[in-house]
């Protein structure tokens, strides 16, 4: 009729015919001979070697009339079974293809094309090319049958369109006839030898006990199998077919855009659908299948249908879709709640009269109706380019049965951007998972709602749904997950992996983030209640992070925590850091301490000691600096041992107690003890010295270097200023040093110049600030109360009046305001 095929249309048609030559040389005289291939004939029981008579085949003639599309493809005596109750009889059946007794099986074939990619069209390419030969086309749904005769008039073979042949009846000009295969059951044994080739469309449906021994004692007709699932049931075609001649999966057909691609979305069920995994499977004849009434009891509930509905209506109003429920009474009770909310929806089943259902059926496709819920009824036989919406309401374990559902909504229709599948599973649910998805049946290794799983992606077109910008990995294969977390590490929804791969996530943003992405990585947390995360996340910046940088902000995020837990970890970590930004991490860490209460006292006492020994050397210039007599008593500690290195330290722990807080400090955290006796006399120094840490925090961190970008914040501030006011004398900046002037005054020694008179021998080197560790110069409020309660504490420690002068000369030596603030 002119119809252009497909390129796996051709494949198809030409990989039959090969194979048909090939087989007919191979049964010709083996010499290059007329390779003619044997007369079809029959055998008398024509049930195959089981020896089952005709009428053991034979069933009720009023399932050949039944317009039940619903019906399994198993009769009422074969009722499915537990998987495990018979077990080894379906490894038996599993062999079929191996069977010894099948002398026919190298005369039949099969090809395998996905749902809307025109199987129907090559099914009349094998009509086209047997002109002579009758033609049997065998279907499992009576309304098929009448599909295929409509196809067969539209295109141009009405003459031959034939009423089955029995016995010795024949037709001239190539009988094309289509029927059921229950007909074919019931006649085994007494049809004409005029059809010379049988196709069997949809074959997965003819895998079954009776049709396949009934295919199997047929010995003269070439067989071939059309089907959209071969490799997704527990019984491959191939064994009934046993040579496959083309393949066209559902994902090749959308790739080249053969049918319309693909958008997946995942709903989370609610709290009743959840015990889904309390209902049992039933193995039938072809494949595995929930218990289809206790899914039914389970999910016809009148919230849920209308939550379901609601749901329909908010995201998909007036899209025209497809909804599969558990059963009829499930479908009729859903298609109710749609209605209530005013869509137009209308429940159908295999109880739907013929005339009602073509009526249905015809104002769907009209537009008059946008909804059709049914159990099984449209996954099969039926075709509506305008369906875009595939609503698994009720859940399939049955890939097969899965992706005939899926197939409803792929064929291509104008103003279609793509076919939109709804799963009712959790967003992280894997493909080991009985509930089948469509990420599982495509084997696809990351879920991203809403956006494309398979077929071109084609931007701005239509599309109907928002697509996620967070992804989570749902295969179940190990490796392929770990290369999902590798490549999208960032757009990972951490909420939905499993409490384990959270804290790998963790792990993982913490050595990888970057400074641009730091609040990123934080905001991916924002579920982690319980903290257990976030401090994952940054211990691990702090100890496998390459920045620097990052490495001190995680510090000080931990410090803020007040996480006793995490804050003694970090500090052991520490200990491996290089020299200078091991110095950072204690001034942060001391300043924490210094400002709030973390732990409990002995824990922070041993935590201010364990800092104190990384910056020893901090401790110990400014010792040296402070009391000269400290380098000697140092290195008697150092250079002796035994009992003279015990003595040594109860003379260092002596001399401590008669000075100040802060040199008493600088002292002890700059001795090292090698002996227990020694370090016994530290520790107990050490720990009458932290009743109070908070105390003891400040003095150290007073030992620390000032940083230089406090001071050059403010020489830039002095510079502006005078620049602005002009070069003053000497007299004009005494007189602004008097009055307190910060924004006239500089700040550099001539400050201390003109103010301040130091003794000589006593004073302080410029590099020590008695308000080191601040990580704000400009908060002079708390800094200035904190300098009045030193002061007072050093009073009561019986400091000399030589080092008040001397503390308070460095304090007006940088920031003179605080000399003010004193007074």
């Amino acid at each position: 009729d002119g119809t252009v095929l497909s390129a796996h249309q051709v494949d198809a048609l030409s990989g039959t015919l090969t194979a048909l030559l090939a087989e007919a040389q191979r049964n010709g005289n083996g010499n290059g001979g007329n390779g003619a291939t044997p007369a079809p004939s029959l055998t008398a029981n024509g049930a195959g070697s089981d020896g089952a008579s005709s009428r053991d085949l034979a069933e009720s003639d009023e399932e050949d009339e039944e317009f039940d599309l619903e019906a399994e493809d198993v009769s009422e005596d074969e009722e499915p079974q537990d998987w495990q109750d018979d077990g080894d009889e379906l490894d038996g059946d599993v062999q079929l293809g191996e069977a010894p007794d099948d002398p026919n099986a190298d005369r039949r074939f099969c090809f395998e094309h996905a749902t809307g990619a025109g199987k129907t069209v090559a099914a009349l390419g094998f009509v086209e090319a047997s002109r002579t030969g009758g033609v049997l086309i065998l279907t499992h749904r009576r309304n098929l049958v009448d599909q295929f005769n409509g196809e067969l008039r539209d295109r141009g073979y009405r003459d031959r369109i034939s009423a089955p042949l029995l016995g010795s009846k024949d037709a001239a000009n190539g009988p094309v006839t289509v029927e059921t295969y229950q007909w074919f059951v019931r006649n085994a044994g007494k049809i004409s030898d005029a059809y010379t080739i049988v196709i069997c469309d949809e074959a997965h449906t003819a895998l079954g006990e009776k049709t396949s021994a009934a295919i199997r004692g047929w010995s003269g007709p070439i067989f071939i199998g059309m089907t959209a699932t071969g490799a997704l049931i527990a019984r491959h075609v191939t064994d009934l077919f046993p040579t496959q001649t083309s393949r066209f999966d559902l994902a090749q057909a959308a790739r080249r855009g053969v049918i319309a691609p693909l958008r997946c979305i995942r709903i989370p069920p609610g709290p009743g659908v959840r015990t889904i995994a309390k209902v049992p499977l039933r193995r039938g004849e072809v494949d595995t299948e929930f218990d289809q009434e206790m899914l039914a009891e389970l999910l016809d509930q009148t919230p849920f249908n209308m939550a379901i509905a609601d749901l329909y209506k908010t995201r998909f109003n007036n899209v025209p879709g497809v909804v599969y429920a558990a059963g009829v009474r499930h479908a009729y009770n859903v298609a109710k709640a749609f209605q209530d909310m005013g869509m137009k929806a209308k429940g159908v089943s295999g109880e739907t009269p013929k005339r009602q259902l073509a009526r249905i059926l015809a104002d769907y496709e009209s537009g008059k109706i946008d909804v059709l819920v049914n159990a099984q009824l449209l996954a099969e036989g039926w075709n509506s380019p305008r369906a875009t919406i595939c609503m698994h309401l009720a859940p399939t374990a049955s890939k097969r049965i899965y992706q005939q559902r899926v197939g409803r909504v792929t064929r291509r229709h104008p103003g279609k951007e793509a076919g939109i599948v709804v799963d009712f599973v959790h967003p992280a649910t894997k493909h080991d998972d009985p509930v089948v998805t469509l990420h599982s049946l495509l084997d696809r290794d990351v879920y991203r709602g809403g956006a494309i799983v398979v077929g071109p992606v084609r931007r701005g077109r239509g599309r109907r749904v928002r697509v996620e910008r967070r992804v989570l990995p749902v295969t179940p294969d190990p490796e392929r997950r770990a290369q999902v977390f590798e490549r999208e590490l960032w757009r990972i929804a951490v909420e939905h992996l499993d409490y384990g791969e959270q804290h790998v996530w963790a792990a993982l943003a913490g050595a990888r983030v970057a400074p641009n992405g730091w609040r990123r990585a934080k905001a991916m947390l924002h579920f982690d209640r319980g903290g257990e995360l976030k401090r994952r996340f940054l211990l691990t910046a702090v100890q496998r992070n390459r920045n620097s940088q990052l490495r001190l902000r995680a510090l000080q995020e931990i410090a803020a925590s007040r996480d006793a837990e995490a804050f003694d970890t970090a500090i052991d970590i520490m200990a491996g850091w290089p020299r200078d930004e091991r110095r950072e991490g204690v001034k942060i860490m001391l300043q924490a301490l210094a400002e709030r209460r973390i732990g409990r006292r002995d824990q922070a006492n041993a935590w201010i000691w364990r800092m104190a020994e990384y910056t020893r050397e901090v401790h110990e210039e400014y010792a040296v600096q402070r009391w000269p007599e400290t380098k000697r008593l140092l290195g008697l500690l150092v250079n002796s041992s035994g009992a003279a290195h015990a003595r040594n330290a109860r003379r260092l722990v002596h001399a401590a107690r008669k000075e100040d807080r802060r040199l008493s400090a600088a002292l002890l955290a700059a001795a090292l003890a090698h002996t227990p006796e020694a370090e016994e006399a530290l520790r107990g120094a050490r720990t009458r010295m932290a009743r109070k840490p908070a105390a003891l925090a400040r003095e150290l961190l007073r030992n620390f270097p000032k940083g230089r970008r406090g001071k050059s914040r403010r020489k830039r501030k002095t510079t502006s200023a005078a620049g602005a006011a002009g070069a003053p004398d000497e007299a004009v900046v005494a007189t602004a040093a008097q009055n307190g002037d910060e924004q006239s005054a500089p700040t550099d020694d001539d400050v201390v110049e003109i103010d301040v008179e130091v003794p000589v021998d006593d004073e302080e080197d410029d590099d020590f600030d008695t308000e080191a560790g601040r990580d704000d110069d400009d908060d002079d409020d708390e800094d200035d109360d904190r300098d009045a309660d030193e002061d007072e504490d050093d009073q009561e420690d019986g400091e000399d009046e030589e080092d008040d002068d001397v503390d308070s000369a460095a304090d007006e030596d940088d920031e003179p305001h605080d000399a003010e603030a004193a007074a």
